[in-house]
């Protein structure tokens, strides 16, 4: 409960803080990418400055979750082959079980 408030708490500032750069950095900016001709480029893009910004926010949760979920991998293989073994250890006590009651009869 108090780790969902936190994040909440952080979250506000968080937002506000973008929302005003978004209205601060509204004008238009020229991303050159053409690194042969920088004065005349033929490859370039015109966004508002808060369009890059929101961008590279956007580009460092994505790589950032990527790099946390492959890190991850050995913990959810680990568990899906544990999964597996309760799996095989249930059916072999049902199979005692049913035996078991199978003799008491």
């Amino acid at each position: 409960m108090l780790w969902r408030a936190s994040k909440y708490l952080l979250a506000l500032p968080a937002a506000v803080i973008l929302l005003t750069l978004a209205v601060v950095n509204r004008h238009a900016v020229r991303l050159v990418l053409d690194p042969f001709r920088p004065d005349e480029p033929v490859l370039f893009i015109t966004l508002p400055f808060y369009a890059y910004l929101l961008g590279a926010l956007l580009i460092g949760v994505v790589v950032g979750g990527l790099g946390v979920w492959v890190g991850q991998g050995r913990w959810r293989r680990s568990a899906r082959h544990r999964g597996a073994e309760v799996q095989r250890w249930r059916a072999e006590a049902d199979r005692l079980e049913r035996d078991r009651q199978g003799l008491a009869r």
